[in-house]
């Protein structure tokens, strides 16, 4: 073999040796590239077998404190791959909130829908509340808001003057419904909602109507508050709404059963006795004229409609009929309710009912 052609075969040697190791940096880079790619885009939520899943982000969370409630809920196939994509996209700014999470998604996904910060709202229902620390506490179920935080928002002074109620009106904003919120909504925020729901709500032809029996909407709140508690049958609210309306034009004081409950602060009470009347409350409606000073409870809609559109009348008196059912009989004179109320009493006393 002469010289020449020993170094062209050193050279075909030498080149294919190079070819070797480009193709090998080649295969290196893209089975990193396509760890990387996967690491990106491909799956890496782990539900259980479970379609969706809601990530709960508290307020002021950091990245740190993410990947804690992440690890906690055990959501992800790969941790390192998360933190990884999250530094490439530099995330490192958590937004508080409530996201929907799905199987499926990848890291991508996962990170551009917290990096957006679109949450998925919670929807807030509330009915059948009669004080503020029953509100709080139901609310505080739904928000991240706790219960201490939204009494004590109830409560203050600075927010109750600007809303334009006062520590016993409070309640009368709150109209019973479904409502979509963030999860992270404020105590405060949450007030302020619930005022402008309640700014929808009297319109200007509610607050005509309003003005037509010369009350104010709060004061409407308030006598329908007490209608609520009188009757559980709808059909009866307007009814009994115009009672007590016939009642305040001729000053004629309230005499409501429900208001002595909640001066005594126990409405399991079913029987009223003579002594409970004269109970120092200025919600005592036996013993002191006119409106109490607040509702008893967060008025119903249909309470609050029963006021605005209640029925005619004469009558000045009623009492829980004696078959239980529910329903009132209604008299125009003292003499009549006195019949009714002896009715109502004996059947108490059959079934043993003295409390």
């Amino acid at each position: 073999m002469t010289i020449k052609q020993r170094n062209k075969k050193k050279k075909t040697g030498k080149l294919l040796i190079g070819l070797t190791i480009i193709l090998g940096v080649f295969a290196i880079v893209g089975l990193m590239g396509l760890k990387y790619y996967k690491w990106i885009f491909s799956d890496n939520i782990n539900l259980s077998d479970k379609q969706a899943e809601f990530l709960y982000i508290p307020t002021h969370s950091t990245f740190e404190d993410l990947q804690t409630i992440l690890d906690e809920n055990e959501l992800l196939l790969n941790k390192k791959s998360f933190e990884w994509v999250a530094t490439i996209k530099k995330f490192n700014t958590v937004k508080p909130g409530r996201y929907q999470i799905k199987e499926g998604m990848s890291n991508n996904t996962l990170i551009n829908l917290l990096r957006s910060g679109k949450q998925t709202p919670v929807k807030v229902t509330f009915n059948n509340i009669r004080t503020k620390q029953e509100l709080a506490g139901t609310i505080s179920h739904y928000i991240e808001a706790d219960s201490i935080s939204l009494l004590e928002s109830l409560n203050d002074p600075v927010l109750l003057s600007e809303l334009g109620v006062n520590s016993e009106t409070i309640l009368s904003l709150f109209l019973p419904n479904t409502y979509e919120l963030w999860w992270n909504t404020t105590a405060e925020k949450f007030i302020k909602r619930m005022n402008a729901e309640y700014q929808k709500f009297w319109d200007d032809e509610k607050t005509a109507k309003a003005k037509a029996l010369s009350l104010t909407p709060k004061q409407v709140s308030i006598l329908a508050a007490i209608v609520d508690e009188e009757t559980i049958k709808p059909d009866e609210k307007p009814m009994v709404a115009g009672l007590y309306l016939n009642r305040l034009k001729k000053n004629i004081r309230l005499q409501a059963d429900p208001t002595v409950k909640y001066a005594l602060g126990d409405f399991s009470i079913q029987r009223i006795l003579t002594k409970d009347l004269e109970i120092n409350s200025p919600y005592n409606t036996y013993k002191y004229g006119g409106l109490p000073p607040g509702p008893i409870r967060i008025p119903s809609i249909s309470g609050i409609n029963a006021v605005l559109n209640h029925t005619k009348h004469d009558y000045l008196y009623m009492c829980a009929k004696e078959d239980f059912s529910g329903y009132h009989n209604f008299a125009k004179t003292l003499k009549q309710h006195n019949q009714n109320a002896a009715k109502f009493q004996k059947a108490l006393n059959k079934r043993k009912i003295y409390r």
